[in-house]
């Protein structure tokens, strides 16, 4: 249990900038293993995201309560996907070929299919959600999209660890969780904390997977058309795409029935 909790608090100190206890000491095989609790801390960012979301929605507006919320967990994860969704943008949009595409993928500044990215993406998920509040049935139903939005979509990015393979580069967070595959059982337990949201909706909750699953598996053909495999800034760019398709699904089943 003791290792689990290590393994756990690793995930929280690589995806957020929540204090961990010093005795959680960092270790490699620790980060590989962590992979596990992706989903799980992604309902801790989905707490505080709709903590911030509540108390402002009930001394405010919904469209400010929702950017607001929205800025919190960028300031909760340090903007980490945020930033490997602009760096794929830039790398993707400028490069011809793998060697460009990873050079400018490993350069620190933003470029203008970055910029022109983080706008297009950020503004999406402020629209969905500010969408989805008014078609939801309760607030309850609210925080539990939410949970089911950040969840699912770092469970995508775990599986694309495990279907895929980890282009090198120098320097890379993301090379200690390539170097091993989690096993089945750690596979699972990371699918259940990815769907487990869906258990708290009716139903038809269940076709967002569809569109999730092919979402992981056209980005795996994508990478390793271009770049032979995923990066660290690949999984981030993943996560942040299916978080909007899981919202957009969302948004349209509830509205088509």
């Amino acid at each position: 249990m003791k290792r689990e909790l290590r393994i756990f608090l690793t995930a929280l100190m690589f995806l957020t900038r929540i204090p961990v206890s010093r005795w959680a000491d960092h270790q490699p095989e620790y980060l590989q293993a962590s992979a596990r609790y992706f989903p799980l801390a992604g309902w801790i960012v989905a707490a505080v995201h709709f903590l911030v979301f509540w108390i402002f929605y009930f001394i405010g507006v919904t469209d400010v309560a929702v950017l607001l919320a929205i800025g919190a967990s960028l300031l909760l994860t340090g903007a980490f996907h945020e930033d490997g969704f602009a760096d794929c943008c830039d790398a993707f949009g400028g490069g011809w070929n793998r060697e460009q595409i990873l050079t400018i993928m490993k350069d620190s500044r933003l470029g203008t299919f970055g910029v022109a990215g983080l706008v297009l993406v950020l503004g999406l998920k402020f629209l969905l959600l500010t969408h989805l509040f008014t078609e939801v049935d309760s607030l309850w139903q609210y925080v539990v999209v939410l949970a089911l939005g950040h969840s699912l979509s770092r469970f995508s990015a775990v599986s694309l660890i495990q279907v895929s393979q980890y282009v090198l580069q120098p320097g890379s967070k993301a090379k200690p969780l390539a170097s091993e595959r989690l096993g089945p059982a750690a596979y699972g337990l990371a699918a259940l904390c990815g769907a487990a949201p869906l258990l708290l909706l009716p139903l038809k909750a269940a076709l967002v997977l569809l569109p999730v699953a092919g979402l992981v598996f056209w980005s795996k053909r994508y990478y390793e058309k271009w770049i032979g495999g995923y990066t660290g800034d690949c999984l981030g760019a993943l996560q942040q795409v299916t978080e909007l398709v899981c919202y957009l699904t969302i948004l349209v089943l509830w509205r088509s029935t």
